[in-house]
């Protein structure tokens, strides 16, 4: 039996020196006995060195390098025999680094990865205390029980972090020396806490002052923050009565709290109001189904939006514009086509001579659906059974306004009214008919416009809109609505039968 006894100090570095040699001389695993210090010598060991095998040279990956010399920072005492048998297996192909299913390397692997929360805990639970220093450079010390020993792992973290000063952390097991730059470890020969230093209770203050109450999860705490660990931080006699304290301390908060503002809605409707009773009240079935849509609740989409916003225009408008959903400006005013979007439309209807006072605006959906995302809404599109929600009311205003042609202006419109939502490009500026007749122009959306990235993509896509327009205008001017559509609206129908769901 071959003995190899490993320095306390640089033992990885000593074990990969004494591996190589006993591999070389063609030691096997079962013929040497490890141990780190100065332990009491067994008494099978100090035979001299024999070889048993064949010499070897050690050949193994990066990785597995990396890996198993993690492990070696275990406390376990099996730890250098198992790591030397593993590199012999990995040379001669008997073993494959990273295979779990080997009983020696899940092994290595487990103890190395303890060793990266050991040293995690290390970075995170040192505590320095201010002491007396022998230069111009301030100096600090601290008192850290790792459970492995792991020191040599860990303390180049913090030369690289506190270069600018020196430094001691002390363990059970070695101290580390960071003096004038250079980091040198020794045996520990005191094993006492320094003393504490005047910014202990100011970092006292400070974490009692960033304790959040409301947010106290003992469980998690002690998860990432072992009591073992307590006994060496200067804010742990703090935490029990922190923790007892918490619910006193959250009713409190929540007492002393301002009062908030009325919510976007309430203000919405508010708004919406005064500016109902600022313009004449309409009259008529126009007014009426208008009414009637402010009160749907056919959706989800009306727990979350202002209010619903109706179509809008005269009830013998030839030409009716269908829109996708209200944008965030339509659900606070209450109004088709005022934000953004409205503004791109409006110009292109000023393009094409179209007078937006004559024609019907309205929208597939009459929601608006949207994505919080802190302060704003981002616009969200309908899906297939909102639009079939919604297509109630949009029948309903057909069928009070007759129009001669529909302009279905994107990919909603044109579903909620054909039944086909795709192919856009291809169908722009056709027109296409439905099961009663009306015709319908399939244009671009003027909110689809706004998106294009490109300067001169969206000029050509407003100008194709305005094209599209035009020719609505057209039609519109020359009374193409059908005969059964002309002679409907000499009647007045009621809404209130057709409100029947």
């Amino acid at each position: 039996m071959h003995e190899v006894v490993l320095p306390r100090i640089g033992t990885v570095s000593a074990w990969r020196a004494e591996a190589r040699k006993l591999a070389r001389a063609g030691v096997p695993p079962e013929a040497v006995l490890w141990r780190r210090g100065g332990a009491a010598p067994d008494l099978f060991a100090g035979a001299p060195l024999q070889a048993e095998a064949a010499p070897r040279e050690i050949r193994v990956s990066k990785a597995a390098i990396d890996g198993i010399e993690s492990a070696l920072y275990h406390s376990d005492p099996e730890r250098f025999a198992r790591a030397y048998r593993t590199v012999l297996r990995l040379s001669v192909g008997q073993a494959v680094w990273g295979d779990r299913s080997d009983p020696d390397i899940a092994k290595l692997l487990a103890q190395g990865k303890a060793i990266g929360r050991d040293v995690h805990k290390m970075h995170a639970f040192v505590r320095f205390r201010e002491v007396a220093g022998q230069g111009p450079r301030r100096a600090f010390a601290a008192w850290f029980e790792p459970e492995h020993p792991c020191l040599e792992r860990g303390a180049p973290f913090f030369a690289k972090r506190f270069g600018d000063m020196d430094w001691v952390i002390a363990t059970p097991d070695l101290t580390a020396r960071f003096e004038e730059g250079t980091l040198s470890f020794e045996e520990t020969r005191a094993p006492d806490r320094p003393p504490e230093d005047a910014t202990e209770d100011l970092w006292r203050t400070y974490y009692a002052s960033i304790f959040n109450p409301a947010r106290v999860m003992v469980k998690a705490m002690c998860a990432e923050m072992p009591k073992k660990y307590w006994k060496n931080l200067p804010e742990a006699d703090l935490i029990p009565g922190l923790i007892e304290g918490a619910e006193a301390r959250v009713r409190a908060m929540a007492e002393t709290m301002p009062v908030l503002e009325p919510d976007r809605r309430a203000r919405a409707l508010s708004d919406h109001a005064a500016q109902v009773l600022a313009r004449p009240a309409p009259e008529g079935p126009v007014a009426t189904l208008a009414e009637e849509v402010r009160t749907c609740t056919r959706c989800d989409l009306c727990r979350h939006a202002t209010q619903a916003v109706p179509g809008q225009g005269p009830r013998d408008a030839c030409v009716m514009i269908v829109g996708e959903q209200p944008g965030d400006q339509e659900d606070l005013r209450g109004l088709p086509f005022v934000g953004p979007a409205g503004q791109v439309f409006d110009r292109a209807a000023a393009v094409a001579g179209m007078n937006r006072s004559a024609v019907f605006v309205t929208n597939a959906v009459k929601h608006f659906k949207f994505q919080a995302r802190g302060k704003r809404r981002i616009h969200q599109r309908p899906d297939a059974g909102e639009v079939e929600a919604c297509r109630w009311w949009l029948d309903l205003e057909r069928e009070l306004v007759r129009p001669g042609l529909i302009v279905a202006m994107g990919a909603t419109a044109a579903e909620a009214l054909t039944g086909d939502g795709r192919h856009m490009a291809r169908r722009r500026g056709r027109i296409e008919t439905l099961e009663d007749g009306t015709p319908v122009l399939i244009a671009w959306h003027p909110a689809y416009v706004l998106r294009l990235p490109d300067a001169d993509a969206r000029a050509r896509a407003e100008a194709e809109l305005a094209a599209d327009l035009t020719i609505a205008r057209q039609m519109g001017e020359a009374g193409q609505a059908p005969a059964s559509h002309a002679a409907a609206a000499e009647k007045s129908p009621e809404i209130g039968h057709l409100r029947e769901r």
